[in-house]
């Protein structure tokens, strides 16, 4: 058979990554807010002596560097949609790029935590009024980003089975994390801050600090979990029992299945299907689709039963 008649059975492995998603914009303006606000905690923290601003501005680093990824994993996935080297297309790169994330951010919560420590061990003096300044300004540069961030709108152009909750963008959720944490280690840096000054609890800065690392520690293990799912290809259970549905019947039974995420909100599936008298892949497939219209690229084996 010449090549030119092949391609109505053929299609790309694309899947929508080559759009340009909400998040990417978004994420290079966080990027911006957060570096200059990461370098003007640092140089307060070390002048006015504030172990929570120097802990939040380091913080504010590691995320710079962090929404650094995220924006690189947009823009990556974005221009290599259409690479061939990419068996599924450049979905997972938007997982890869939540999972660094999440391991930057455990990594910098213990930092946190051990600089903390220390604080304790070797107080400083700490100059209330301009540290609690920077702390607030350093807040609502935080409170925007995440506002930018945690946006209600979606991605089009992705369906969504009735199985499938909610919108998995792990990029801009991992740089969504990162930005909560910064307001987070703000609140409770202002809130140490105002300790100290008021009512003489200078303890209560490097504790904040402690704290702040427990919550970041959390968030980096629940996004840690989420991503890998993906990255190692687990098996989408609850998708599965709805290809089961589709197709199954008195004759037809499933014999072989495996649905997995190859991007944020889209899926795939082989599905080998035992019958006596089985259809066509093409009507197999179709069904399937029907039902699960996250599914974009399902390959079915009918087979015959004697």
């Amino acid at each position: 058979m010449p090549h030119h008649q092949l391609d109505q059975w053929q299609h790309d492995h694309v899947f929508g990554q080559n759009h340009k998603r909400s998040g990417e914009m978004r994420a290079l303006i966080v990027v911006g807010l957060t570096v200059a606000m990461m370098f003007w905690e640092i140089l307060a923290g070390v002048v006015y002596g504030s172990m929570a601003l120097l802990a939040d501005g380091l913080h504010m680093g590691s995320h710079a560097v962090a929404l650094g990824i995220a924006a690189f994993a947009y823009v990556y996935a974005r221009k290599n949609a259409g690479n061939a080297r990419f068996s599924f297309g450049t979905g997972k790169v938007n997982a890869l790029g939540g999972f660094t994330g999440a391991v930057l951010l455990a990594g910098f919560a213990v930092y946190i935590a051990i600089e903390s420590i220390g604080r304790f061990i070797d107080p400083v003096i700490i100059s209330f009024n301009a540290a609690i300044f920077v702390a607030v300004i350093g807040l609502v540069v935080n409170g925007v980003s995440a506002w930018l961030l945690g946006g209600g709108d979606h991605d089009h152009g992705h369906s969504h089975d009735h199985h499938h909750h909610g919108h998995h963008d792990h990029n801009r959720r991992a740089a969504y994390f990162h930005v909560l944490a910064d307001a987070l280690t703000s609140v409770l840096a202002i809130v140490a801050l105002l300790a100290g000054k008021y009512a003489g609890w200078n303890w209560l800065d490097p504790f904040m600090g402690l704290v702040g690392a427990a919550l970041i520690t959390r968030w980096s293990w629940c996004l840690l979990k989420e991503t890998s799912t993906v990255l190692l290809d687990q098996q989408h259970h609850d998708m599965g029992e709805s290809v089961k549905r589709a197709v199954e019947n008195d004759d037809a039974r499933v014999s072989d299945l495996h649905v997995w995420a190859i991007g944020p909100s889209i899926y795939a599936a082989i599905v080998s299907i035992v019958s006596h008298q089985p259809e066509s892949p093409t009507v197999y497939k179709q069904r399937i689709q029907a039902r699960c219209p996250s599914l974009v690229h399902v390959t079915v084996e009918p087979l015959q039963c004697d």
